[in-house]
């Protein structure tokens, strides 16, 4: 479940690929660049589910300040800004998406954060839509 909203969420931004990295799912932008890594079981010491994203200077330390029960610093990465989400409670899909595009904004180049901008559907709507939920569109 987890990673299937994750991967509908990430997948609908330009040119993200998904693929295991430190045997998680992890996305990338052109296949080189990760920006959102799920840890469905949990990872070292941190025993919840939970997903890591690149964030923008100070988000991390904002976000944890604000809600350090939910966000916190993430090993490995943390010390390049990346914050770490728990998913182990009742999970705001929007907000998990608003936090996939802005990690998604921090990694990817100019001309593709351009594509995301000139997107018709915003990401929120794109969450909010369980994937079985989703209407699929009627054969010809």
């Amino acid at each position: 479940m987890l990673a299937e909203r994750l991967r509908a969420i990430c997948l609908a931004l330009p040119e993200v690929t998904e693929r295991a990295s430190h045997g998680t799912p992890t996305w990338f932008v052109r296949n080189k660049s990760a920006f959102v890594q799920l840890w469905a079981d949990g990872h070292h010491d941190n025993q919840f589910p939970h997903l890591w994203c690149a964030a923008s200077p100070g988000a991390q330390q904002e976000l944890a300040a604000s809600n350090p029960g939910r966000f916190f610093r993430p090993p490995y990465v943390g010390h390049r800004g990346w914050v770490g989400v728990r998913l182990d409670g009742d999970i705001d899909w929007a907000e998990i998406a608003e936090l996939c595009q802005d990690a998604y904004r921090v990694i990817a180049p100019r001309g593709l954060v351009a594509k995301l901008d000139k997107l018709p559907r915003t990401l929120a709507a794109i969450s909010a839509a369980q994937p079985h939920d989703r209407e699929m569109p009627a054969p010809p």
